[in-house]
Parts: structure tokens; sequence; C-alpha cells
């Protein structure tokens, strides 16, 4: 979050706690979200499986998006819940429009390059490709962008969460889509390249992101 101490918008001036409080609301009702979904999934005999993807399948290709935010079962999706809450906050820290626009690059590349690679006769669901991914745009933003504070943010990412990535991108697993978890990662490093801001450029003067 380098740069000046305020972030100017359309409707004024926002402090870095505005943002914080707007990162928080957002990820908290995006994790809510997928519990209410799982409850729901279970409610209705699990028919919400069915959004996950099939691989190369055309008609699948519709559940490239959904597919992130079904689970199968409540362990599944507690497991992808606190990274995602926590990696997605630390994102959106930098803008939310950004952090929108990072998500959508992920999970539309995620679920492509599952629907590409995966085996045959499997059925992929979750949010660990998008954890993959900002785990991804979080490790390389700082780096690219050449702002201290995002490096530090990086490294404390990659401290955190380096050994859980590496052992989630393991082929050996069974019953984990380590398709996903790597097109998440490496679709997470393109969009921050993608979406990098120059260091002395609008978004800087306007307040600056990790």
């Amino acid at each position: 979050m380098a740069g000046m101490p305020v972030l100017r918008g359309p409707q004024g001036e926002w402090s870095r706690g505005d943002r914080a409080k707007a990162a928080a609301k957002l990820m908290l009702g995006w994790v809510a979200l997928l519990w209410l979904l799982e409850v729901a999934d279970v409610v209705s005999g699990h028919a919400l499986d069915g959004f996950g993807i099939v691989p190369r399948t055309p008609s699948e290709l519709v559940d490239v998006v959904p597919a992130s935010f079904v689970h199968f079962g409540f362990a599944h999706v507690a497991a992808n819940s606190v990274p995602l809450l926590v990696l997605g906050f630390l994102a959106a820290l930098g803008g939310i429009r950004r952090f929108a626009v990072a998500c959508a690059l992920i999970i539309v590349a995620d679920g492509l390059g599952v629907w590409l690679i995966s085996p045959s006769g499997t059925n992929t669901a979750g949010a660990s490709g998008l954890v993959f991914g900002l785990f991804g745009f979080l490790l390389v933003t700082g780096f690219v962008e050449r702002r201290p504070l995002g490096v530090l943010v990086g490294i404390l990412v990659a401290a955190i969460w380096g050994g859980s990535i590496l052992a989630g991108l393991a082929p050996t697993q069974s019953g984990i889509s380590w398709q996903g978890h790597l097109v998440g990662l490496v679709a997470g490093v393109a969009a921050a390249v993608v979406l990098r801001r120059r260091a002395h450029g609008p978004a800087l003067r306007a307040g600056g992101a990790l």
C-alpha cells in the first residue's frame, strides 16, 4: 500500500482504514456466500455438485465460473475459507476494482485450464484455484511494481503459505486437482503483470496499492 495516505475517488477521499473496511466486508461476504452455497448443496442432495467442471465436455464450459463457488462438503469449503479470506483481503487492499478484475481473470483462466488438462471423467470444483491465483498475484505484485511494501507482503505470504502451495502442486495427491492449482497460480502471476501499476502513474498519485 505504498503511496500517499489517502485514495482519491469520485466521491471524495478514501483513507487506508476505509479501504481496509471495504476489503474486509467484501471477503467476509465472499466466504459467507461459499458457506451458504454449501448449505444449499447439502439441503438439495448435492445438486450443486453438478456445477463442477467435467473436462473437455463442451456443455461444461458454462461451469467455468460457477465451479469456483461450489465445494464438495463442508471440510472442503473450510479448507479454502481462511486462505481465501486472508489473501483476498490483502489483494483487495490494492483496490476493489483491480481485485475484481484479477479474480475474474484467475477464475476464468483456471476454469478453462481445468477443462482442458484435467483427467477425463473427473469433476472439479472449489475456490482453491482462486486461492493459488491470489497467492501468485500477491507474491509478484510488489516485485513487478517495485513497491517495497508489496515486496514485503509477497515475502510474508510466501513464508506463511509457501509450503502448502508447493504441496498442493504435487501430482501424487489423490482427490486434489493439482492441475487447477497450477493453472490458478500461473494465472495469478499473469494477472499481477497485466494489472501492474507504473511507479509514477496515476494509481500512485491517487493513493497506491500493494
